[in-house]
């Protein structure tokens, strides 16, 4: 396996909206073809004419799509797949176990429109900071486009049809991604997250279901689909990411006039144990990100930036190690290998500030 340079997502900018708390913005819409069972139904021909038809509406549609690239999943190997899990890019079932999968993936990585996932197609647009609405301008741009191409299996009473009954109606998930510090260590985060259940949200870690918050990254997801406009959906998670951004500004203010210097210390050690452990375990480096992120945020910290610190989250993943590497590495060789890829990217920022 050869050493490969990866190449980091637009997600990943670290600007737009509400970037101090917001680290990107999620929609992805659900689309299946009319009379082709949904893909875990499907015979391994009908995924594969599943697959032959987008690649060729994407053609059809050539100004549209000039700036992808069609991937089918069988092309990659193992770790190139897991990289897209990383990214975000993917989604694990896609990567892992679909029969005959494939990816439409825009240059810049913005746009990824997954095939033969759980439903036939699921068009997604990542997006830094706070951005729903220009997400879903993104995906419905790309979403009408390969309707002129597709019959799409649609009910005038329920709206798009999908493999999931929660799916069911605008096909339409939407979901941010948060970083909450001041809120989780003075205790205030489980309350608060608790009660947005009741308004119809998720909440879950960095990698979504399943998956336990790490690092203080908090992802909040719309639940129903049903019964709401995408914009209703769009409106209501709008609204409440920003009452949960007011409440994380507050807490951080709160510890900034009451816990200066303790921030301070706190940001710039995990900062120099970045730059100069040997050996570090991915859970102790999301949480070292976290306390150097909020350091920078308040302005108690210098040397990185929100970029920085947003590739250095996709750095530490066990796939992109191995890839950078050129090599399969075991975990204790990962905890290894984290630290000087960390340390790396720490040096080469540095230069090109200087």
């Amino acid at each position: 396996m050869k050493q490969k340079k990866i190449v980091y997502s637009k997600w990943m900018a670290g600007n737009g909206p509400e970037a101090e708390t917001v680290i990107s913005s999620r929609v992805r819409i659900a689309r299946n073809i009319e009379g082709i069972p949904f893909p875990y139904l499907a015979s391994d021909a009908q995924t594969r004419r599943v697959q032959e038809l987008v690649a060729q509406a994407a053609t059809s549609q050539k100004e549209l799509f000039r700036q992808f690239n069609f991937i089918p999943m069988e092309n990659l190997n193992p770790l190139e797949k897991e990289l897209l899990v990383e990214k975000h890019l993917a989604s694990p079932f896609l990567a892992r176990e679909s029969q005959h999968g494939a990816l439409l993936l825009r240059r810049d990585e913005a746009v990824s429109i997954m095939v033969n996932e759980e439903d036939h197609l699921r068009i997604q647009v990542i997006l830094p900071g706070l951005q729903l609405e220009e997400a879903l301008q993104e995906a419905d741009r790309y979403d009408d486009g390969l309707e002129e191409e597709l019959n799409y299996a649609f009910d005038e009473c329920y709206g798009y049809l999908t493999a999931c009954p929660t799916n069911v109606g605008t096909g339409l998930r939407a979901s941010v991604m948060l970083h909450l510090p001041a809120l989780i260590m003075t205790g205030q985060a489980n309350r608060l997250l608790g009660a947005l259940s009741q308004v119809g949200l998720a909440v879950r870690g960095l990698y979504g279901e399943g998956t336990e918050i790490i690092g203080n990254l908090v992802q909040i997801s719309n639940q129903i689909t049903l019964g709401q406009s995408e914009e209703e959906i769009i409106r209501n998670l709008g609204g409440v990411t920003r009452q949960v951004i007011e409440q994380e500004q507050a807490a951080r203010q709160a510890l900034l006039n009451e816990k200066r210097a303790l921030i301070a210390d706190r940001s710039w050690r995990a900062l120099g144990q970045l730059k100069y452990a040997q050996v570090m375990s991915s859970q102790e480096a999301m949480q070292l990100l976290s306390d150097v992120r909020l350091g920078y945020d308040l302005g108690l910290l210098k040397g990185v930036d929100r970029k920085l610190l947003n590739e250095m989250l996709v750095t530490i993943r066990p796939a992109c190690l191995q890839i950078m590497a050129g090599k399969e590495l075991s975990p204790a060789e990962r905890d290894l290998e984290r630290p000087l890829r960390l340390k790396k990217l720490l040096e080469e920022f540095d230069g090109q500030c200087k």
